[in-house]
């Protein structure tokens, strides 16, 4: 195991633990996170810890890639693990923050509706020898996202100070980001995936 996998394994088991102090009922072995006050806002610091580990996470998966292309260490277990990892990452944080009342439930479900379908775009490009390149469209939807998420872990701050809601834009603008890149995908691919037209 090279490397870069070794960096992807890490953000598997960074993720598992970012579940882990989201949605553990700590209160049942008689522990519970403090919480700290900010300018009157309540910041449950389990959020502030995860949204750090979730940092990390995202660094490990710029890391990797960067590495795997550098020293040319790209594997196809690699690969595979790289997808489980980012899909794992985004979507837990993504369920878990819906759950807990931080962004509608609707995000998540564009975003997982989104993923499940270009990932299907790219398995059937993949049968047929086919390599769906990334597009524009959905770097910025990627970025977006991962970005709003960390300013939702921590409460928004310092922008909710002056109550401008710049995670609830980022979030919202990647969910649109989503749909965009999405029929993009699709309409760039739609020969692939539908064969030729008969005359």
């Amino acid at each position: 195991m090279n490397t870069p996998t070794k960096l992807t394994v890490l953000r598997i088991i960074l993720t598992i633990i970012m579940i882990i102090i989201l949605i553990f009922p700590f209160y049942l072995v008689g522990f519970s996170f403090p919480q700290i006050e900010v300018s009157g806002i309540y910041i449950k610091t389990e959020y502030i810890i995860a949204g750090v580990i979730f940092i990390i996470a995202s660094l490990t998966d710029f890391l990797d890639g960067h590495l795997a292309r550098k020293n040319n260490e790209v594997t196809d277990l690699g690969k595979m693990l790289d997808a489980i990892a980012d899909k794992v990452l985004v979507n837990s944080a993504l369920i878990i923050l819906s759950y807990k009342g931080f962004i509608p439930v609707a995000i998540p479900v564009i975003i997982i509706f989104r993923d499940t379908i270009v990932d299907a775009i790219k398995m059937q490009a993949s049968s047929k020898g086919k390599v769906v390149a990334a597009i524009k469209s959905g770097k910025i939807k990627t970025a977006s996202m991962m970005v709003g998420l960390v300013l939702v872990f921590f409460y928004n701050l310092p922008f909710e100070l002056w109550n401008i809601r710049v995670a609830d834009f980022l979030v919202y603008f990647a969910a649109i980001m989503s749909i965009i890149s999405m029929i993009e995908y699709f309409n760039l691919n739609k020969k692939l995936i539908l064969g030729p037209k008969e005359n």
